[in-house]
């Protein structure tokens, strides 16, 4: 288990892993406890962010890996790294409220985008935001992603994805090369 030198560990997810993960991520998302971060939804989604089904699918997938961060033997933060060909595809990043603002998204950002490098010769990593969330947005392109235009839309009418509290939601997808 690597750890960097301001103190996380990463390590791959594993199913004893689930529980811990969807409360991090329900956390960091949704509901009162996530407006103790800047990175809750809670205004424009209510329900669930994603469930321990989502979250075992992802850690099984052969092409995914689930990134879990863990201080001093508790998960933190987790994010999905997945192999696309010439891209890795960035997704289900939550670091828990109480820690955000504190530098240790941009460690976790910068360790996933050298594993996608050093794993699979990634050339480019992409993700998906939700086009009216200009703070996070911003916050991705002071790491270097930039904004394509390219849009695809809110899954409205899946719960699973949570309910919508606007009707102008869409998925704006982000690029970064990976040199």
């Amino acid at each position: 288990m690597p750890t960097t030198p301001d103190g996380p560990t990463f390590r791959d997810a594993v199913d004893t892993d689930v529980d811990a993960l969807v409360a991090l991520i329900e956390s960091a998302y949704r509901g009162d406890s996530s407006r103790t971060g800047w990175t809750t939804e809670a205004d424009i989604l209510e329900g669930q962010r994603t469930d321990p089904e989502g979250v075992l699918a992802v850690i099984k997938s052969p092409d995914s890996r689930l990134l879990t961060v863990e201080r001093d033997g508790t998960v933190v933060a987790c994010c999905q790294l997945e192999h696309r060909g010439e891209h890795a595809y960035f997704g289900m990043f939550a670091v828990s409220p109480a820690l955000q603002g504190a530098g240790l998204g941009k460690v976790i950002i910068a360790e996933a985008e050298r594993l996608a490098r050093e794993t699979w010769d990634a050339k480019e990593m992409h993700m998906t935001v939700i086009s009216v969330r200009e703070d996070l947005i911003a916050w991705y392109e002071r790491r270097g992603y930039r904004r394509t235009g390219e849009m695809t839309p809110f899954p409205y009418g899946d719960e699973r994805f949570g309910l919508p509290q606007r009707d102008d939601l869409q998925f704006e997808l982000l690029t970064k090369p990976l040199a």
